[in-house]
């Protein structure tokens, strides 16, 4: 392979990376992906001595920073609202992102689903998650469903639901066994694998 092939699969790197951002559900994985594309973009350019390119893509670079820090300089606000599985909210709630729920909850139906307990998160007046499944005594929650929207994918909507679960008395929660990728959030989230469940002691924090 020769030095120019070398350099334009740099080239062709840097606008996949580009386009690949621009799919990105999640505002932070957008400029994550954004900012390294266009860093190599602009190195491709520097080589290449287009030099208004390089200064274009550099200058994209310092505004995803820009906005990166100032995200996580931000904090969200999520509140916590008590629900009733049956409420018209949170069906159509349910409804709206029911193809999405089904890639993580394959076996949750929205139609069906036995729960007498749900929890909507909000951050604002924005519904960033939902909570549903049974109050079994002691302390201990069944849960059924545990998603939260695409664009709050940032583990922080579940540090805030266990917080409050825990305040509000609930001792133990236990989730069937999931899907692989949700299994590894449950275990990223603290949860521990028995059997075929995966249960997290909200009393240890």
């Amino acid at each position: 392979m020769t030095p120019k092939m070398i350099l334009e699969l740099v080239g062709y790197l840097a606008s996949l990376l580009v386009l690949v951002s621009l799919l990105m559900t999640s505002v932070t994985k957008l400029r994550v992906i954004n900012m390294i594309g266009s860093f190599i973009f602009a190195i491709y350019a520097l080589l290449i001595a287009s030099y208004p390119t390089a200064i274009m893509n550099f200058c994209l670079v310092g505004v995803n920073i820009f906005h990166l820090v100032r995200m996580a300089r931000t904090e969200q606000v999520f509140t916590l609202l008590p629900a009733m599985p049956g409420e018209a909210y949170v069906q159509h709630f349910l409804r709206f992102y029911r193809e999405d729920i089904q890639t993580y909850f394959s076996e949750f139906d929205v139609l069906s689903a036995q729960t007498d307990t749900a929890f909507l998160v909000c951050c604002g007046a924005v519904p960033a998650g939902i909570l549903t499944g049974r109050t079994l005594g002691g302390g201990v929650l069944e849960v059924s469903l545990d998603y939260t929207t695409p664009q709050y994918r940032d583990c922080s909507v579940g540090r805030f639901l266990y917080q409050r679960l825990a305040a509000r008395g609930y001792r133990t929660l236990t989730v069937p066994a999931a899907s692989r990728v949700h299994g590894e959030y449950l275990q990223r989230m603290g949860f521990v694998r028995e059997g075929d469940r995966y249960i997290k002691d909200l009393t240890g924090g």
